[in-house]
């Protein structure tokens, strides 16, 4: 069982069935995010565009993604999606794109018991090393990911010029 969490907090890989049920959670993670400093231009850049449904359905089925659910008493309260990029030298790098847990749901496991999902999945696929991206002043996604041993590499600058 992962450090910190509970017997109930489980996370599987998710099936079509789960959709329907991940719609509202991708929803409520990119409003939540938007509303962060960086979270505009992240939401312009960053944000999935096109109907969430088929991103996700894409994502059940595509080998070189991971999408995976956070269960809680048997009900869908987070998910994760992580993808394996291969890059200019062959290498495999693992991406965490999403990882969201219903703000009712948080502090019992569930966001520990997806990343280590997307670790193991990331390990299984054979990437070198895992990156994500935690907006300035995300203090308690910036102390999750630490958590992990996941710690900046590059910083992302930005001027508006509205």
């Amino acid at each position: 069982m992962p450090a910190g969490s509970l017997p109930d907090a489980e996370a599987r890989p998710a099936t079509p069935a789960d959709l329907a049920a991940l719609v509202p959670l991708v929803d409520a993670a990119a409003t939540e995010k938007a509303a962060q400093k960086g979270g505009l231009v992240w939401s312009r850049r960053e944000r999935r565009s096109g109907p969430i449904v088929d991103a996700l359905a894409h994502a059940v089925d595509a080998p070189d993604y991971e999408l995976a659910v956070g269960v809680w008493d048997g009900t869908v309260v987070g998910y994760a999606l992580a993808r394996a990029d291969r890059l200019a030298d062959g290498g495999l790098l693992g991406v965490v794109d999403d990882l969201y847990v219903d703000p009712g749901a948080r502090e019992v496991g569930i966001g520990e018991a997806l990343m280590d999902h997307l670790l193991d999945w990331c390990r299984a696929q054979g990437c070198f090393g895992v990156d994500s991206i935690a907006l300035p002043g995300d203090r308690a996604t910036k102390n999750f990911f630490e958590s992990f041993g996941l710690v900046a590499r590059a910083i992302l600058v930005h001027k508006s010029l509205d």
